[in-house]
């Protein structure tokens, strides 16, 4: 629960959103969903991101060695895994530091960073060892810069 007025309160709670100018420093546009959103993505993300490792580890290894892509397919669950655990962070230091709107803001823009890099990097190394796709390699350093952007967010919430 938040310390505070009832007004603060009633600002944080899950029903309430403040609609303010993205680029005041006070803008807050997060609720208790927001917060649960992100530890529920990284929930998923990571549930995913066991069973793909676990199945490409035994079911899709002699396919994966055929190709070349077992080291791809490694790449993109590692760091599937590693932001999936970064998403649950977010999610609860935004319920710890739910009272300062600045570094609530920082961590809602680094949990999207996060979990769009994943989609994207992840996704687009799934997708080239599944089809072959490799036009693909051109859009998955886009997911990685996502990522780096989350990292740097991340940071910036606490300087």
């Amino acid at each position: 629960m938040l310390a505070g007025t009832p007004e603060q309160k009633e600002a944080f709670s899950s029903t309430t959103f403040l609609k303010l100018p993205l680029w005041r420093p006070d803008f807050v546009s997060i609720t208790n969903n927001d917060m649960k959103f992100f530890i529920q993505a990284g929930a998923v993300l990571g549930l995913l991101g066991v069973a793909l490792g676990a199945f490409g580890a035994h079911a899709l290894r002699a396919m994966l060695d055929a190709s070349g892509r077992a080291a791809t397919f490694e790449t993109a669950v590692k760091y599937q895994f590693y932001h999936a655990l970064a998403l649950v962070l977010v999610g609860v230091l935004m319920q710890l530091f739910g009272s300062n709107p600045t570094i609530v803001k920082l961590l809602n823009w680094s949990g999207y960073s996060f979990l769009g890099g994943t989609l994207i990097f992840s996704g687009s190394l799934y997708v080239l060892c599944f089809t072959g796709i490799t036009w693909l390699g051109a859009i998955t350093p886009l997911g990685g810069v996502a990522m780096i952007a989350g990292w740097a967010l991340l940071l910036w919430a606490f300087l």
